[in-house]
């Protein structure tokens, strides 16, 4: 969609206004979700930093998120299962994206993820805007409504400032001088694999993460997928996570031995998982 002289104004506008916010994530996110909340509607605007390897979110919004704890909690169960977090940081897409490009609104509603998340906070509509993507951490802006959907206008509005909040949020991660800062949005180091997972433990997780069934690794390792299982149950326990794509991201650090691309290994173990069940 062609953005009018006006749309092109506003937005580099914007992004001159935010040059100055990039001293700091915090200052950034802070400044970036109020000013794009008054470039294109949203009843929340957050910058969401997610960690890939433990399911887990920080968000900054405009408004403020007001998130019970049982909320966080929802959100995190189905960290994996959202479409814009399956988008862009496991099948590796860069642009601008709305669920509806991946679901449409009646399969959306039927989701555990809406029903348990989304249907409570009162919103069904959202798009994201991805700035970084360093395979442990994606961080995103996301706009959320309930109701009219994002129009392509919306999208091409946002694309348009996508390069340039992308590298300011860079900027800021590199100039960040305050400690606290960095728990709260800078993206977190490549976690090594945990030192207690036995030799037996790592053989499982590395031929899961190419993607091997139970059965499969079982052959490979002269066992029982039984015995595979239960590898499986004490990596879990020990990574801390609950799911096969979960446990090869933690463990691997979403860094593949052999150099495998992220969302091939993702969809391997996804693929795997559906096959073991």
């Amino acid at each position: 969609m062609n953005l009018t002289r006006k749309d092109l104004a506003t937005g580099f506008a914007i992004v001159a206004q935010l040059e100055a916010a990039a001293v700091e994530p915090l200052r950034f996110a802070r400044e970036t979700v109020h000013a794009v909340s008054s470039f294109v509607a949203s009843e929340l605007t957050t910058l969401s930093v997610c960690d890939l390897v433990t399911g887990h979110r920080r968000v900054v919004g405009q408004p403020s998120p007001a998130l019970s704890a049982a909320d966080i909690e929802s959100f995190d169960r189905h960290f994996f299962e959202h479409p814009l977090v399956r988008r862009h940081g496991i099948e590796g897409g860069t642009a601008t994206w709305r669920i509806s490009d991946s679901l449409p609104l009646q399969r959306f509603r039927s989701t555990a993820l809406y029903a348990d998340y989304y249907r409570q906070v009162g919103l069904d509509r959202a798009v994201a805007v991805p700035l970084w993507m360093d395979g442990r951490t994606l961080v995103s802006l996301v706009l959320n409504r309930r109701g009219s959907d994002f129009s392509e206008r919306d999208c091409a509005r946002l694309e348009l400032l996508r390069p340039h909040l992308a590298f300011l949020y860079a900027l800021a991660c590199r100039r960040m001088r305050e400690p606290e800062a960095q728990d709260m949005l800078r993206p977190q180091r490549a976690a090594a694999m945990p030192a207690d997972l036995t030799p037996r433990e790592r053989e499982v997780v590395r031929w899961l993460a190419h993607g091997k069934t139970d059965a499969g690794i079982a052959a490979l390792l002269g066992t029982s997928p039984r015995t595979v299982q239960k590898h499986l149950e004490h990596v879990y326990v020990k990574l801390g996570v609950e799911t096969r794509t979960a446990a090869v991201m933690r463990a691997l650090a979403l860094r593949p031995p052999d150099g495998t691309p992220l969302r091939h290994v993702a969809e391997a173990s996804f693929a795997a998982g559906a096959a073991s069940r």
